[in-house]
């Protein structure tokens, strides 16, 4: 493969997140989406009404091709599976956020990659959004001191369905990794400390005790520094994302995610992802989250999820 060639990857998932991954390529010039994955024979139908060759599993769409690369963007519960199964057909994999349940199942999913010699990306999209790499640099080169305080937020416009969410790792594991993500990224710092509490009824009695509508952590960073996360499901106009840095020569805040945009943001990060992607495979250079950060931001996650439960205490992270 050269760098004019195009780039052939299967998409395993063709949910709601799959979708959007599959708009987002639509046309691009690097990167093309040619197989689907799907178990549900609607969403397979849906697929091949597209255009798209569609199958029931990996083992068999391996059985007629093989790709360049595969976007797994099946439930987070299914992930190491799908990347032992690609790592065993010695095909790269690009998946979806967090790359398991938990911080072991990421790390896990890692080591099957590493040892089988693929590349393996965590796909954390917005790591290519301009107006949060340029946030980055200038954070980076001192131009806002040093950093004080972030708040980030993320409001969806609703909620998911019931049967995700049960299934979804909660609130902190599902939306909130992506803000411990963020704030470790645009930083350049770890999360030391999580404190936690959630805010609010919870509206679908289905997914008590395994979800909230609404929760907020406090972060510790490594160089002294504190970090807020605000979460919510429900956001009047659509989803929303926003974060605000206050450093001791400066401060900026961001509405990256704009209702009013809709999901064009989200889907040129998608599609320069699925492009660095590429690059990833083709020389090894990447700009995206590798394992070590999607362990270390599931760290944070689950030390904030157990505090919905169990009380509000500051707790380590390890």
């Amino acid at each position: 493969m050269t760098r004019n060639d195009e780039f052939r990857l299967a998409l395993v998932g063709a949910g709601r997140m799959g979708r959007h991954h599959m708009a987002a390529l639509a046309g691009n010039r690097t990167v093309r989406i040619g197989h689907v994955v799907d178990p549900v024979p609607a969403a397979r139908a849906a697929v091949t009404a597209a255009g798209l060759r569609a199958y029931p599993s990996v083992s068999d769409l391996l059985a007629e091709t093989v790709p360049d690369g595969l976007l797994v963007t099946a439930p987070t519960g299914r992930h190491g599976e799908l990347v032992a199964a690609a790592a065993k057909a010695g095909v790269p994999v690009l998946c979806e956020k967090p790359a398991g349940l938990d911080a072991a199942e990421a790390a896990e999913a890692g080591r099957v990659a590493a040892a089988a010699g693929i590349g393996f990306q965590v796909a954390y999209w917005r790591r290519y959004v301009p107006e949060l790499r340029r946030l980055r640099e200038r954070i980076a080169g001192g131009d806002l001191g040093e950093v004080l305080f972030v708040a980030a937020s993320q409001w969806d416009g609703e909620p998911p369905a019931a049967a995700f969410r049960t299934g979804s790792g909660g609130i902190f594991v599902d939306m909130g990794v992506h803000e411990f993500d963020q704030i470790r990224w645009l930083t350049g710092q770890d999360i030391v400390r999580v404190a936690a509490q959630p805010a609010g009824p919870v509206t679908d009695p289905a997914v008590r005790g395994h979800d909230v509508d609404s929760a907020q952590a406090l972060l510790g960073l490594a160089a002294g520094g504190t970090a807020l996360v605000s979460l919510g499901r429900h956001f009047p106009g659509g989803d929303m994302a926003t974060v605000e840095v206050f450093g001791t020569r400066g401060h900026q805040r961001l509405m990256f995610l704009d209702p009013a945009d809709g999901d064009a943001t989200m889907y040129a990060a998608l599609a320069r992802q699925a492009e660095d992607f590429a690059e990833l495979v083709r020389t090894g250079r990447s700009a995206g989250a590798g394992v070590a950060d999607a362990v270390a931001v599931l760290d944070a996650a689950h030390l904030a999820t157990a505090q919905l439960t169990v009380g509000h205490d500051v707790s380590a992270v390890r």
